[in-house]
């Protein structure tokens, strides 16, 4: 009978472990999925970023440009060319924050949760110890 009992433990003991272990294996592959997607999205935003720094250094020539043409003599200091130069840093920093939140995300460790101990599961031909 103890032989019985000790295989049957065995066998429940190597299947706590498969188990553990699948729910690890699990964990960490949606992890490291999540992560990737936030990490695609943070990109995705910085590329849109970097496309309308784009289009406000072509604005600010643009007015630059505009203003010398109309013989503006002090261009800096028009309302115009202030008003994209405080856009152009706007978007410098978001820019700088996206980077750096997408370097937080690749420097995330993942966080194991603790797993509560499995109860070992009764077959249906073992007994209730009567009292």
């Amino acid at each position: 009978m103890t032989e019985k009992h000790d295989l049957k433990e065995n066998f429940l003991s190597t299947s706590e472990r498969i188990l553990k272990a699948t729910k690890k294996g699990f964990h960490s592959a949606s992890f490291k999925a999540n992560q990737y997607k936030k990490i695609v999205q943070k990109k995705i935003d910085l590329n849109a970023i970097q496309k309308k720094i784009d289009m406000a250094h072509t604005d600010l020539g643009r007015s630059i440009d505009n203003l010398q043409a109309a013989e503006v003599k002090v261009i800096m200091t028009q309302p115009e060319v202030k008003e994209l130069l405080s856009q152009l840093d706007t978007l410098r920093h978001s820019a700088v924050d996206l980077i750096a939140a997408i370097e937080r995300l690749k420097n995330e460790e993942e966080t194991i949760e603790p797993t509560p101990t499995a109860q070992p599961v009764k077959s249906p031909d073992e007994e209730e110890p009567k009292e």
